[in-house]
């Protein structure tokens, strides 16, 4: 019996396709509408422990008001590097009620802890200056359904 083989790069490109616009095969998150003061943001929900350590790594792009957010079980500390990340990105630390705690620019690749200033359950990562632009500091406020309750 013949069995006919796709190669292997083939295969891996039908499997991982764009890097946005698929994550690993595994991994299929679900997204939710954000918004800061007139600002929207299309986030990917990260919220288990395999989907947050996988998080943005390996993405060579990421549209400009698309991040992603990471959800923890309870509020504690919470501080992230960016290992095998491609995109320099900036992590909003956030309250339970979407009040930015604090900002952190993050570069690529680096192996360097950027920590939350206080316990939080909630960190957005966005591409780094998007907040900047916008003029979103500590103290501005997200709203959507994470932070409706």
């Amino acid at each position: 019996m013949k069995r006919q083989s796709i190669p292997l790069l083939g295969l891996l490109l039908a499997l991982v396709g764009p890097a946005w616009s698929q994550e690993a095969p595994q991994l299929q998150l679900p997204r939710v509408t954000l918004s800061a003061g007139m600002y929207l943001i299309q986030a990917q929900v990260a919220s288990t422990p395999q989907e947050r350590t996988v998080g943005l790594m390996f993405r060579k792009e990421m549209p400009a008001n698309e991040g992603m957010l990471f959800v923890f079980e309870q509020a504690s500390g919470q501080c992230f590097w960016m290992k095998n990340t491609l995109l320099p990105l900036t992590a909003a630390f956030v309250a339970d009620d979407g009040t930015i705690v604090n900002l952190a620019d993050m570069q690529p690749q680096s192996l360097d802890s950027h920590c939350s200033a206080r316990p939080v359950r909630y960190v957005l990562e966005m591409n780094k200056g998007w907040f900047e632009k916008r003029g979103l500091k500590a103290g501005a406020r997200l709203s959507g359904p994470p932070f409706s309750r």
